[in-house]
């Protein structure tokens, strides 16, 4: 059964969310305040850059059932409302920025009809649910007579570059559900997330403060594996070991795994970094904050990270990156993404420049992004221009397009074939058999 969905916020979660939800069938009207996004959308172009997104976008919109719009009476006919709004960290703060879920369901609340399901997607502090279930009890019951709309909690588990496959084929599906009316809700989500479930993805329903926790905690995992195996590069270092060969063996048992044992300059992106610490701010509300006094350290070797690449680059000019030339290969803080929210590469770029050098930046998509967070850097739009002549190349995000770089074609246009892989996913061997000094966070010289 198809419904008429709602989508609030269409920013990289709603804009994936709504064309994927207008694949599967339904039909979808899709509300942002920001006309300029709403007309590129309409037109067929993201706001983002996206493997396969502006192809589905072409696709759903030609069906007829994908609208996009700034008028948020528009929702009046729909059955289910999904907020996919940002909740960015507080300016200042570690607590994460609610306002914007807040004004998303006033803005929908006059216009939800009795029985209407408004399903809250976005990573929220625990307890918002609740706050909001009551809110919305006092904008609708009273006009709604008796059948006031209803609230539940869906996470999202998005991986920027793999989004439209995370929602067409989840890894599984949560629903916080609550209330007399709950298996009601459970039914209508089901009819929503059919493709998916028939294809075999796992549901789980929970409550509305499990629901919540769900994705802060799955990333606060994620981050303090990553941050473990930086923190073992740190004693590689000074130990002269191989923290490459030590993550193949430690990822072997099966209790741990080899994912994300990526020894580098850490994590970054718009989730990371603000999920882990408006997770530590939400503890100390609840009078839990020494539950999570440990991602204090996590954040930190993260930081580390970012200063050694720089230490190292230092080291790889003699000492001084004053009048130097530094080549940077990626601004975006993963591949496939255009993403520069806290991009370790841009931060490293920056304190690279900082230091006195000029420092040129390549990146395959994400020009555009790092220009605007960063006007003052130097970017390149030809790998090879940014890397003539360089003193030191620095790998700071892994396009497969670096990894299929030439090194002996390349030696010639830099004034040092030297090279320090910020994410240990070159190969040694290639780089060092073409005349480079290859060197690697957490692994020894050579």
């Amino acid at each position: 059964m198809t419904h008429t969905l709602s989508v609030i916020g269409t920013g990289y979660l709603g804009a994936v969310h709504a064309a994927c939800m207008t694949q599967m069938g339904h039909t979808v009207v899709a509300v942002d305040t920001d006309a300029d996004k709403v007309a590129g959308l309409a037109a067929g172009r993201a706001p983002l850059f996206e493997p396969g997104l502006d192809e589905l976008l072409a696709a759903t919109l030609a069906t007829g059932r994908l609208t996009f719009t700034t008028d948020v009476s528009a929702v009046a006919d729909c059955d289910v409302h999904f907020i996919c709004v940002g909740t960015p960290q507080r300016r200042g703060e570690y607590a994460a920025d609610t306002r914007y879920v807040f004004a998303a369901l006033e803005a929908i609340a006059p216009h939800l009809r009795a029985g209407s399901l408004v399903v809250g997607k976005s990573t929220v502090p625990v307890g918002t649910a609740h706050a909001l279930t009551e809110l919305l009890r006092e904008l609708t019951g009273r006009r709604l007579a008796g059948a006031a709309a209803r609230l539940a909690w869906n996470p999202e588990f998005l991986r920027e570059g793999f989004a439209i496959k995370d929602t067409m084929s989840p890894d599984r599906l949560v629903y916080g559900v609550e209330g007399d009316a709950k298996e009601a809700d459970i039914a209508l989500l089901d009819e929503v997330y059919a493709v998916p479930l028939a294809a075999g993805t796992p549901r789980l329903v929970v409550d509305l403060p499990t629901a919540e926790l769900v994705k802060v905690a799955a990333n606060a995992f994620l981050a303090t594996k990553i941050s473990f195996i930086n923190a073992m590069a740190e004693v590689c270092e000074a130990a002269g070991a191989d923290v490459v060969h030590l993550a193949d063996a430690i990822g072997m048992d099966d209790r741990i795994g080899r994912k994300f044992l990526g020894a580098g300059i850490g994590f970054g992106g718009g989730c990371l970094p603000k999920d882990i610490r408006a997770f530590m701010a939400r503890a100390g509300e609840l009078g839990a904050d020494q539950a999570l006094t440990f991602l204090r350290e996590v954040d930190a070797i993260n930081d580390r990270r970012r200063v050694r690449m720089v230490d190292m680059a230092r080291e790889q000019c003699g000492g001084t990156l004053r009048h130097k030339r530094v080549a940077v290969l990626g601004a975006a803080f993963k591949p496939d993404s255009d993403d520069v929210r806290n991009s370790p590469a841009l931060d490293i770029a920056a304190a690279a420049q900082q230091a006195g050098a000029t420092v040129v930046i390549h990146d395959p998509k994400a020009i555009p992004a790092a220009r605007l967070a960063r006007p003052t850097l130097t970017y390149a739009e030809a790998v090879e221009d940014a890397l003539t002549g360089a003193d030191v190349v620095l790998h700071l995000t892994e396009w497969s397009d670096y990894r299929d770089l030439d090194p002996a074609r390349l030696t010639a246009l830099v004034a040092s074939p030297s090279i320090i892989d910020g994410r240990n996913s070159l190969d040694p061997a290639v780089w060092r058999a073409a005349g480079w000094v290859y060197r690697a966070l957490g692994r020894p010289h050579a």
